[in-house]
């Protein structure tokens, strides 16, 4: 038998022959990572992915997929799961570029997975070994990353943005803010507009003087900083007393929207600092106000303020959404917002008039408007001589969970409080790190909900006025998801993620109970033409520490910790 035996240039051939195959292969997987380019961030609404904390720069929380509908949602599956180590509140929602997905966890570890399998690509866990984690307000919590080129940022619990490479996880930049453990925090998911990661800072309980900031995506260098509390001669600065603004609080603790039309950033800012607003006489701008911004400068366009002179913790950060509305028949290009303070909002984005205010919760402290600006019931204001009684309580009557908006039945979905307080003032005085607030408060039930701590309710847009009511014995917590499948999703504080009827409320899919209470928000997403639907479980945030009676109570109590992600699929 003969046998042909390679010739060394024959086996030279073979060697390169292998070598450009796994390049070539190589090469593919890398492009297996399609780059997140302005022009898919602006059209991020009809992507197959999630690729925004709330899906496009409107803030909608929808997404146009009719795979899994009303008429098939009841046959909804676990497709596969993660359990996180940590069991604290578990927050973001998965954010998901083609078969790639990130999340985030307390404590700023960021995992990558597989969209469609689960399986664990890379983690990373940021360094918080030499921070003081208690002088972070309301939980160690994250609320996701943001995605651009081929990187994924992370804002931080000690005041830095990291970029990663997001096929590897490798560093590429981590730039600091901030000092850590001053008072000064950030929890929010970044948003990237043209190149520049933006991103907001918490710490209104702790006399941070709060700010927005935009990062260059490539370098990490700054571009522009504004604070939201403007100093003496500034614009806003006489609406505060002398030497108040440098400790008044204004932190801009959740991600903005966008308006590509206008070229305009709208962000939330929070509560004034210290809470105890006697201490403090004006407006004190721009807290609990929307403000519109210039993202190329940073510079303020316009504002709305949801409550003036607040003494009540009821911030203005609830996301801002984007949507076309027509009111007493009149069309609007408006920003909708569920306050804190119980009022739906209404505002003319394009120049910050007010259109119209309905109250969704039992709201007295404000207690209507007058020439579109809101009024306060003076009754409603503690002193260090007077406790009040007030709804909501300061946990609002929505906190930072965010609502949902369809363009489908053009109704707004809020995940609703039912609490009332009293508050009464306090003497205090600032000190870097400590809490700055003046006043003890004690959350209580509404009365006028006697049964029920939450509840999940339709907001029809053109009116303002509610369409349906979900009510719930526990408080609802959960993030708002609509689908052109005819649902809304939203999980609950006992563990079980919901479809409804977004048209009628009915409840048409219930999961199977998952480990924990659901604070996280959930997200949507198609790989290879298959839907999927994932949420964490993992229950934790405000309400267990600063919850009151409410958090006593035993069925409240006694919701188990330990975060996990559920995705499931037809």
């Amino acid at each position: 038998m003969n046998v042909h035996r390679p010739t060394h240039q024959a086996l030279k051939a073979l060697a390169v022959a292998i070598v450009l195959a796994c390049t070539g292969t190589a090469a593919a997987a890398d492009a297996d990572y399609a780059p997140v380019t302005d022009a898919r961030l602006k059209a991020a609404g009809t992507d197959n992915g999630w690729l925004m904390y709330r899906r496009d720069y409107t803030s909608r929380g929808y997404a146009p997929f009719k795979t899994i509908s009303t008429k098939n949602v009841a046959n909804l599956k676990p497709a596969w799961d993660w359990k996180s180590p940590l069991d604290m509140g578990h927050e973001a929602p998965p954010i998901v570029n083609g078969d790639y997905l990130f999340v985030t966890t307390p404590k700023n570890h960021l995992i990558a997975f597989q969209a469609s399998t689960g399986k664990q690509l890379w983690t990373y866990e940021h360094d918080l070994s030499n921070v003081g984690l208690k002088t972070i307000c309301c939980d160690v919590v994250n609320r996701g990353v943001a995605l651009y080129g081929d990187k994924v940022y992370m804002a931080t619990l000690d005041n830095r943005v990291v970029a990663l490479d997001a096929k590897t996880g490798k560093v590429a930049w981590n730039e600091q803010l901030n000092a850590p453990d001053v008072g000064y925090a950030m929890t929010l998911a970044p948003l990237v507009v043209k190149g520049k990661v933006i991103v907001g800072v918490s710490g209104g309980e702790y006399g941070a003087r709060g700010f927005v900031e935009a990062l260059d995506a490539n370098t990490g260098k700054q571009v522009w900083k504004l604070h939201t509390i403007p100093l003496p001669g500034e614009p806003g600065g006489d609406t505060w007393p002398k030497g108040a603004a440098e400790t008044g609080g204004g932190a801009a603790w959740l991600t903005g929207s966008y308006d590509a039309d206008t070229d305009t950033l709208f962000w939330g800012v929070g509560n004034p600092g210290p809470w105890l607003a006697t201490l403090r006489p004006g407006d004190n701008l721009y807290t609990d106000s929307v403000i519109a911004v210039n993202p190329a400068d940073g510079k303020i366009k316009w504002h709305y303020q949801y409550t003036p002179n607040d003494t009540w913790d009821y911030d203005g950060t609830n996301e801002t959404v984007l949507t076309d509305i027509t009111y007493q028949g009149k069309k609007y290009k408006a920003i909708v917002s569920a306050s804190r303070n119980g009022w739906f909002y209404a505002i003319d984005r394009t120049n910050g008039k007010l259109i119209y205010a309905e109250k969704f919760a039992s709201a007295t402290s404000v207690s209507g408007f007058k020439d579109g600006k809101p009024v306060t019931d003076p009754e409603m204001r503690p002193t260090v001589d007077k406790e009040v009684f007030t709804c909501p309580s300061f946990l609002g009557g929505k906190n930072w969970w965010p609502i949902s908006v369809s363009p489908d039945t053009h109704m707004a979905y809020v995940p609703t409080l039912h609490t009332c307080m009293t508050m009464k003032g306090a003497a205090v005085s600032y000190k870097a790190g400590l809490p700055f607030l003046g006043e003890t408060f004690l959350v209580k039930r509404d009365p006028a909900f006697p049964n029920h701590w939450g509840s999940v309710q339709a907001i029809d847009l053109n009116t303002g006025k509610q369409a349906w009511t979900f009510p719930s014995e526990l408080p609802w917590n959960g993030g708002m998801l609509t689908t052109a499948g005819g649902l809304l999703f939203s999980g609950s504080a006992d563990g079980y993620l919901y479809a409804f009827d977004a048209k009628t409320g009915k409840v048409l899919w219930k999961s199977p109970q998952m480990a924990s209470g659901v604070l996280g928000v959930p997200s949507t997403w198609t790989v290879n033409g298959k839907q999927y639907v994932g949420v964490f479980a993992g229950w934790g945030g405000g309400v267990p520490i600063w919850g009151g009676e409410m958090a006593k109570d035993p069925k409240v109590r006694n919701i188990p910790l330990g975060g996990h992600l559920y995705v499931f699929s037809l």
